[in-house]
């Protein structure tokens, strides 16, 4: 899209892109608590349950990168179309589900549409915003996902209040999902309408593998780093709840911990992405890396509530700081032919260390030493500090000042 007219705003985005965002986050959001409720329901035990659970990240991992081939087949915007549909299925399955079977089967494939989803999102704003505006875009992106995966819960609790029923939940998440559909579908323009004019042919597909291979030296080096940062991120998930049940604090507790964490770490994205845009990626990446690898680093030597709080908070910083910085280096790095393939392989690299990173955390408690796991899950987020400082200056252009001067780019 090599001099092509792109949005300098994200007014124009908030009702195609964000406002469909939130609804679909707060359809998956209203959903996630209620998959161990029907897997007990129809018969499971805890660990079939917990189980379950893990079943939605394994779609989305095994769905990230044919989702950059449909996304490149269909289009950014009929993908989210196409997406949002089947995940009304998806969801509509889990709410009839007979058996764990069908309730598996069909968790698998909410997070398989959770990825084409997201791909397809991060893909059009990559193509329609400005690259001096990208950071912002992406973090707001990811605040606004993480703002519906935050209220959805709340909203799903609040139709099964008084009823061991999870299906509302689901139908929820089933209307939401239409709604983002509805409002892709009408205010989302086609591909031969965007806003980059109409004399540029669309560039030939290429195969995923093709991509693959000639950015093998990117994903060798940079996508290690992504890797990192997304286990330490997942790792984040894990930790506060189990060092609050280790400790001995009540359910209630370590909900209300880990509510202020979320809530510190929403309020954070846009300021992040609007550093990231003036002054260069680094300014971001590397601060969000080595408050989380502190915090991990302080939560075991943690005994009382202020305590954990207060290191809860410093986690919610360091992840709320961080918000979109993989997908804007994503977007930084992917390339104009094959775009949405690049960046299937590249939100595989940033799921399966999401999914890594609580492994890590539950080894160290199945050796013996939770303390010892999430101390080691901080010992990562140094190395993902190392690795983005490494490699980020060499495969972006908006790494930060410098790498800008080089590029021949001015700031925003």
């Amino acid at each position: 899209m090599s001099g092509a007219q792109q949005f300098t705003s994200l007014r124009p985005l908030l009702p195609g892109v964000y406002l469909p965002s939130l609804l679909f986050s707060i359809g998956i959001g209203a959903m996630m608590p209620m998959i161990a409720v029907s897997a007990v329901n129809l018969g499971a035990d805890a660990a079939g349950a917990a189980l379950l659970v893990a079943i939605l990240p394994v779609g989305q991992i095994i769905a990230d990168v044919p989702a950059g081939a449909l996304a490149a087949r269909l289009g950014d915007r009929l993908a989210m179309i196409c997406s949002s549909l089947v995940a009304m299925v998806a969801l509509a399955g889990c709410a009839l589900a007979p058996n764990l079977g069908v309730l598996a089967l069909a968790v698998l494939l909410t997070g398989a549409t959770n990825a084409v989803y997201g791909l397809a999102r991060q893909a059009y704003l990559t193509e329609v915003i400005a690259p001096m505006r990208r950071a912002r875009a992406m973090s707001a992106l990811g605040g606004v996902a993480r703002i519906g995966l935050f209220l959805g819960p709340f909203a799903g609790a609040a139709l099964v209040h008084g009823n061991e029923n999870p299906a509302p939940s689901y139908w929820l998440a089933v209307i939401t999902s239409l709604i983002s559909a509805l409002v892709v579908w009408f205010l989302v323009p086609s591909e031969g309408h965007r806003p980059h004019g109409s004399g540029s042919s669309a560039p030939a597909r290429v195969s995923t593998w093709d991509v693959l291979r000639s950015f093998r030296a990117t994903f060798a080096t940079l996508g290690i780093a992504v890797l990192l940062v997304g286990a330490v991120r997942g790792a984040r998930q894990s930790v506060l709840p189990l060092w609050t049940e280790h400790l001995g604090f009540a359910p209630a507790t370590t909900s209300l911990v880990f509510g202020l964490a979320g809530a510190v770490d929403m309020l954070l994205f846009y300021p992040a992405g609007k550093v990231m845009d003036r002054l260069g990626r680094l300014w971001i990446a590397i601060p969000s890396m080595l408050v989380m690898a502190l915090a991990m680093v302080l939560l075991p030597l943690t005994q009382s509530l202020p305590a954990v709080i207060t290191v809860a908070l410093l986690l919610g910083i360091g992840n709320g700081i961080g918000s979109g910085i993989l997908m804007t280096l994503g977007a930084d790095t992917a390339p104009e032919r094959g775009r949405a393939q690049y960046l299937g392989i590249w939100r595989l690299f940033g799921d399966t260390g999401n999914a890594a990173g609580p492994l890590g955390v539950s080894l160290g408690a199945a050796l013996g030493s939770l303390g010892a796991g999430v101390i080691a899950m901080g010992g990562i987020g140094v190395l993902a500090t190392a690795a983005l400082g490494r490699w980020v200056p060499r495969w972006s252009d908006h790494a930060n000042a410098t790498t800008r001067r080089r590029a021949g780019l001015s700031g925003p």
